[in-house]
């Protein structure tokens, strides 16, 4: 029988997903020739050829590709296996590790850990901002147990390395200037902003789905200024220097997270009509990810079932809004 060693099948998943032997060594912490010596070792011990030269770089055979189809069911089997050891270990306590992307944080994490702190008070989580395309890295590495991301920048659901649940459909909503002439449009569309000057991040995700979002609408957004933080967007708003597509889940933290929450104050919120889009509200759809077969562990399970309730309380509101 076959010698199936479970930390070169990980390092040869690793040379899968990164493409070399440098990236691969340098992502686990080891040396590129401890990586070859590792995965020589494995191709002889499974009596295949693994890899093939391919100019500087290598490529995965068939056999290696039948090899990780059959090792990616044995990674979720010892996930299942350490979600079941881990409640049988420790019950009610232990810890979850959590990748979330900034506007996340105030909306969906901090509330949901405020309730696990009442109803699990042995249960902690540890919070790590990322993006929501870095989030999945941490994921897979191991450096977090869940993430929170945005669908159209994680995996696909059919990647085997992960199991997704849909948490919330955020609504875009537009700020503009309180005295612009379509703060107080009845029935305002995204597309009557065709020709407004349009902040957003040069690149990046929020850049795209702002210019996504306009897209569908019939338009290219020209874009006036860049800027990707939500308190610098919302102050050149309230200075009349453009408008700005917001997701619905930025304000769920407060005010705050666009300035210092002074009710009609210096941070600008009065200037700002917040407007809720007609017709071709733009959302952003946010998810959560597990490695795939840790779904059972129960500390983790719970942190899942909190941030559902999070999401349901952030079920979108319709109207007019200012920014006092």
């Amino acid at each position: 029988m076959a010698d199936w060693d479970i930390k070169k099948l990980r390092i040869l998943r690793t040379l899968q997903e990164l493409g070399t032997v440098t990236a691969t060594a340098e992502a686990l912490h080891m040396t590129p020739s401890a990586v070859s010596q590792q995965l020589t070792g494995l191709a002889k011990s499974l009596g295949v050829t693994l890899l093939e030269a391919q100019g500087r770089r290598v490529r995965l055979t068939d056999a290696a590709q039948l090899v990780l189809r059959h090792a990616e069911a044995v990674f979720a089997q010892l996930e299942r296996a350490d979600a079941e050891l881990l409640g049988y270990l420790q019950g009610e306590a232990g810890q979850v590790r959590l990748g979330a992307f900034s506007t996340a944080i105030p909306a969906l994490v901090v509330p949901a850990v405020q309730e696990l702190r009442r109803t699990h008070p042995g249960l902690s989580v540890a919070v790590r901002e990322a993006e929501a395309e870095a989030a999945y890295e941490l994921l897979a590495e191991g450096s977090v147990d869940l993430a929170l991301s945005l669908a159209a920048h994680a995996p696909t659901p059919r990647d085997p390395k992960f199991s997704r649940v849909a948490l919330l459909a955020d609504p875009l909503d537009v700020a503009l200037p309180a005295g612009h002439p379509l703060a107080s449009e009845p029935g305002l569309r995204l597309a009557d902003l065709a020709g407004e000057p349009w902040i957003f991040g040069s690149s990046g995700p929020w850049s795209q789905i702002t210019t996504a979002a306009c897209e569908n609408a019939g338009f290219v957004p020209e874009q006036a200024h860049a800027a990707a933080d939500w308190s610098a967007i919302w102050a050149m708003v309230a200075a009349g220097m453009g408008v700005a597509l917001v997701p619905r889940m930025a304000m769920a933290g407060g005010i705050g997270a666009f300035g210092r929450g002074e009710p009609g104050g210096r941070d600008g919120r009065a200037r700002v009509a917040l407007r809720v889009l007609s017709g071709d509200q733009p959302r952003r759809h946010v998810v959560a990810a597990v490695r795939r077969g840790s779904e059972g562990a129960p500390g983790l399970a719970r942190v899942l079932a909190a941030l559902r309730q999070a999401a349901i309380a952030q079920a979108p509101r319709e109207g007019f809004h200012t920014g006092g």
